[in-house]
């Protein structure tokens, strides 16, 4: 089902069964599987993979070459940088015919960088940031700036996106921001 004033691109693969938002637009050699729910006000671009059975929210931009696996949720105005990747499987095999999904949460507005691995079964906090090539092997907390292979936490960021300061003020802002 497609909403009102989608857009897809003559080179997108978006199944019949796929459930598309209003004002979504859908970016050339894209593939949309079935079963996969996506919001309103999205950008899905360049070259992305979104798999059966995905749940992605609205104002979702998801940047070129990224894959969202089966077991991948994604909230409400998330960021997916270029080439980050998602995994599914903890134990992944090609001659397997019994893989387990394991799931993943990226909370609202959570931004994921450039050539960023996140490994399933960790849920990614509200309104934090994963620094461009990290890989994530455990939760990140909200309002986290995680960084590095495995990733951790140096810092953290206001919802506007800029780092806070040792107080959790963020000077662009003027925001004081309580994590819980």
């Amino acid at each position: 089902m497609k909403g009102e004033n989608v857009y897809i691109h003559g080179t997108a693969e978006v199944s019949d069964k796929a459930n598309i938002g209003k004002n979504t637009k859908v970016w050339n050699l894209a593939q949309v599987r079935e079963n996969a729910s996506i919001g309103e006000n999205c950008i899905i671009s360049k070259n992305v993979y979104i798999d059966s059975d995905v749940t992605i929210g609205n104002n979702v931009k998801i940047q070129n070459n990224v894959n969202v696996y089966h077991g991948v949720t994604i909230e409400d105005d998330v960021f997916c940088g270029p080439s980050m990747t998602f995994t599914n499987d903890f134990y992944p095999r090609a001659f397997n015919k019994e893989w387990k999904v394991t799931k993943t949460l990226v909370k609202k507005g959570a931004s994921i960088g450039a050539n960023a691995t996140i490994v399933c079964g960790n849920t990614i906090g509200e309104y934090s940031m994963i620094g461009s090539g990290s890989v994530v092997t455990k939760d990140v907390e909200p309002y986290s700036l995680v960084v590095g292979n495995p990733a951790r936490k140096i810092g953290y960021v206001c919802k506007c996106g800029n780092r806070l300061d040792n107080n959790m003020y963020c000077s662009e802002c003027k925001k004081t921001i309580e994590v819980k």
